[in-house]
């Protein structure tokens, strides 16, 4: 079995443009599908994808609405699960994180670069204090982001500031964060995070994979893509070449993923 826990998708209607903006701000990066669920889906299946949580965020307080209700409609569907998102800087935003947990969604996405924020700001805390009461997921961003000058809002430093405010999972994108190896191997891990293991394969050094892997135990690590910006059978590229036993990888690519998912075998 392969769970994806980091993949996006768009409504039809605004896939293409959201895909051509994404592609352009990253510096022509190529997307491997063309952001809608059901290209998602196809490349799933290429690519023996049991399940993908897909990823969405409210880049401005007034999409709040729009983008849940858009998870919860994918949410219906068996091989999707999708996360809600809220703005820090929305008026309701402890009444929609409410609305995602009544709707049935399993956890919360934040990208601090696109909503402008600090991970580790003082006005977070109610909010991650409200995810915390509700028992939701939460997946943030982390590390440099190719569309955006520095400096960044989630850095190794900063998540370790939030922590202190949640007491549900909390997962750290990408290895820990983009090209953040080194001080992930230094502070975060050992920590209570979880890292999902999206855009590593020829990003990620295998060095620093290995000794990320050694030292934050494969307990804490999640499979994840980033489709449509990398493949999940590029990432497993990567994992494939660790030093890792079995029932381990059976924990990162599906194993681990179900628990925070709180779901059966399928």
């Amino acid at each position: 079995m392969l769970i994806d826990f980091h993949t996006h998708a768009f409504p039809d209607t605004v896939a293409p443009k959201a895909m051509d903006k994404l592609s352009y701000v990253s510096g022509g990066l190529m997307p491997q599908s063309e952001g809608t669920v059901s290209s998602l889906k196809q490349e799933m299946k290429k690519d023996d994808v049991d399940i993908s949580v897909v990823l969405s965020i409210a880049t401005s307080p007034g999409q709040q609405t729009n983008v849940n209700n858009f998870a919860k409609e994918i949410n219906d569907e068996e091989s999707i699960f999708a996360f809600g998102s809220v703005h820090p800087d929305a008026e309701n935003v402890l009444e929609e994180l409410e609305r995602i947990k009544d709707m049935g969604l399993k956890g919360i996405k934040f990208h601090p670069e696109y909503q402008k924020f600090y991970v580790d700001d003082e006005k977070m805390k109610p909010i991650y204090k409200k995810i915390s009461s509700l028992g939701l997921v939460t997946v943030f961003h982390s590390g440099y982001d190719y569309g955006y000058a520095p400096p960044y809002h989630c850095m190794p430093d900063n998540l370790l500031g939030a922590l202190k405010w949640f007491d549900s999972p909390v997962i750290a994108a990408h290895w820990g964060g983009i090209d953040c190896a080194t001080t992930v191997i230094e502070k975060l891990c050992t920590k209570d995070v979880w890292l999902d293991l999206s855009f590593g394969y020829c990003m990620m050094p295998k060095v620093f994979a290995q000794q990320i892997v050694d030292k934050h135990t494969p307990d804490r690590l999640i499979f994840a893509s980033d489709m449509p910006w990398h493949r999940p059978s590029w990432e497993k590229q990567l994992i494939e070449t660790l030093d890792i036993s079995k029932e381990d990888k059976d924990k990162i690519y599906y194993k681990n993923a179900m628990k925070l998912l709180n779901i059966q075998n399928r």
